[in-house]
């Protein structure tokens, strides 16, 4: 057994810490209308509660607006009273064919609010990054290695969390560059 082999499962851990992390941000919306923003949202149909997505088709027409196009227009209905029943901010308004919905503009009160979310993200990923670390250096203490090369392994890990730190601080300031952004 050697050191990438101990480390490798941690690795996998961390990266999947940036994945839901990418995936969480994109919920947070940066005053832009976005498809994803909408990902929360199950609507009654047929007897059963479904995402939103699985029965209606989501787009943006433009910068400020998300069209919902169901595929059954006896859906319309269900689909405004759930979007108005997952309390995201959002005023639906139909035209018999699709669910309208303006995104209004951020206050700047309100974009302070969407930063910190996007911190408390971050920090959300931190914690898991910091768990697979410690997953790895527990694996690495336990392993039957020589000492030297546990503390290879041990430094190799080390380097490894910062690099996936550094990811997260990225991707937050990107983030919170994009709420700023008026």
């Amino acid at each position: 057994m050697d050191v990438k082999t101990l480390i490798a499962p941690s690795e996998d851990l961390m990266q999947k810490a940036i994945d839901h992390l990418e995936h969480e941000l994109t919920k947070v919306r940066a005053g832009r209308a976005n498809p994803a923003m909408l990902d929360t949202v199950r609507v009654e149909a047929y007897g059963s509660h479904m995402p939103l997505n699985q029965v209606a088709n989501v787009n943006t027409p433009d910068a400020r607006t998300l069209m919902i196009q169901p595929w059954d227009k006896k859906m319309i209905d269900a689909i405004e009273k759930s979007i108005q029943a997952a309390n995201l901010g959002f005023n639906p308004s139909n035209n018999g064919e699709s669910v309208i919905i303006n995104v209004p503009m951020l206050t700047e009160e309100r974009r302070k609010d969407l930063v910190k979310a996007a911190h408390k993200e971050g920090e959300h990923a931190r914690v898991s990054i910091r768990g697979a670390r410690q997953k790895a250096m527990e694996a690495i203490k336990g392993s039957k290695l020589p000492e030297d090369v546990i503390k290879d392994g041990q430094d190799q890990v080390e380097k490894l969390t910062a690099g996936y730190n550094k990811k997260v601080e990225a991707l937050i300031e990107a983030k919170e560059k994009d709420i700023m952004k008026v």
